[in-house]
């Protein structure tokens, strides 16, 4: 099989598995079986449902594209009163559920999911049609907005790596919240940049004026082992250097890195290999059980450990963004090579789409029949052939009349 040929035949391996995994409530995280229900994978997520959305808006097929909206609209039925977006939703139970210390990166896909899907087909209008909802995420996000820097704060273990230290000021969350600015009009855009700049890449940005922003880059200044990623998260007197692959790609896509931020970054993963063979591993280096960043929560099911899952497993998925981050650089021609590998990744088990790879061994893990790899791969397809980029710029504002 030709290396075009594969990636048709994925493409249309992802087409089939996302019209699989369809229910009447939207996209399930996984193919439904009595594994997938045990761990809770038949249920409508918030950011799987948000990726799915936006590769069945992209797949080219009208009945996932009919549907790409349907999740997002189950999520919207189940907002929080104060405006959260929920983890999950369970349509059995009509159930939602918003994870031990709060699941923050929810809302923010689901935010993306509908001014991306707007973007793509204007008439949809679900930026209008969920005006409510939409303005009561925005303010619960912005009620976890720190008031000088504009940039989100969290708990740890509370985005997508679920099992992870990251807390406090996030460099993942706050790529994504960079982009629902640039995608709602909201306000202090360039502050949330400059900020996210300054603390999560200090070696390059000039020193910031804000005395806390000082005291924060002290504590990280001389100390790190890769200066040219942006770190994984900033605290009061600790930080991540563990290179989180996600996180920076997203700095890429989203917005956060310029030109040359954007080289640097993409050089630096390249360099630590996280691409190969497989695009991507979700960390350069692994939290050891003996750094003082490990949790007791991170061996919960012997899950986490070095190059396992978040901590340095291999996720297809991720991949999908990696690959439209080399093509929003102008890096096509490394794309489409990309593109071929992600393809071979999601084949592995007899087209398994496994959530996760060991980092060493390859071994597929985690659940197979996963709905985000499938829509993640269409996106990266879209990405690596289209000349405008979904991801960065902003939607115009209507006009009024």
């Amino acid at each position: 099989m030709t290396d075009a040929e594969l990636v048709e035949r994925c493409r249309a391996e992802s087409v089939r598995l996302l019209e699989r995994n369809l229910s009447p409530a939207g996209i399930l995280a996984a193919t439904p079986g009595a594994r997938a229900d045990s761990r809770g994978y038949a249920a409508i997520f918030g950011r799987d449902a948000s990726v799915c959305a936006i590769g069945m808006a992209l797949s080219g097929e009208p009945g996932l594209e009919r549907e790409a909206a349907t999740g997002l609209a189950t999520l919207a039925a189940h907002q929080a009163p104060n405006g959260q977006i929920p983890k999950f939703v369970d349509p059995r139970r009509d159930e939602a559920d918003f994870w031990y210390l709060g699941c923050i990166d929810a809302t923010l896909w689901w935010l993306v999911g509908l001014a991306l899907l707007d973007r793509l087909r204007p008439r949809r209008g679900l930026r209008r049609r969920f005006a409510r909802r939409v303005r009561k995420a925005l303010n619960w996000l912005a009620c976890q907005e720190h008031q000088r820097f504009f940039l989100l704060q969290q708990n740890e273990a509370s985005d997508w790596a679920d099992i992870m230290p990251r807390s406090g000021f996030v460099l993942y969350t706050n790529a994504l919240w960079h982009l629902v600015k640039q995608l709602y009009w909201l306000p202090h855009a360039e502050d949330t940049r400059r900020n996210a700049n300054q603390l999560f890449h200090p070696f390059s940005a000039s020193l910031a004026e804000y005395r806390r922003a000082r005291l924060l880059a002290h504590y990280v200044r001389g100390r790190t082992r890769n200066r040219d990623l942006y770190l994984s998260f900033v605290n009061f007197a600790f930080f991540g250097d563990e290179g989180d692959v996600f996180g920076n790609v997203l700095a890429v896509l989203c917005g956060l890195a310029d030109d040359a931020a954007r080289h640097r970054t993409l050089r630096a993963l390249e360099r630590a290999g996280v691409n190969a063979p497989y695009p991507v591993r979700s960390v350069c280096v692994p939290i050891a059980e003996d750094s003082f960043l490990w949790r007791p929560y991170m061996s919960r099911h012997r899950q986490n450990f070095a190059w396992q899952y978040h901590n340095g497993g291999v996720w297809p998925f991720v991949g999908g963004f990696w690959v439209a981050a080399l093509a929003a650089a102008g890096r096509r021609v490394d794309a489409r090579r990309e593109l071929v590998a992600l393809a071979r990744a999601n084949a592995l088990d007899g087209w398994g789409f496994n959530e996760w790879l060991h980092g060493r061994t390859l071994a597929p893990s985690g659940m197979r029949g996963q709905s985000w790899n499938a829509a993640a791969f269409l996106i990266a397809h879209h990405a690596a052939s289209a000349r405008t980029p979904l991801f960065g710029t902003a939607i115009p504002r209507p006009t009024r009349r």
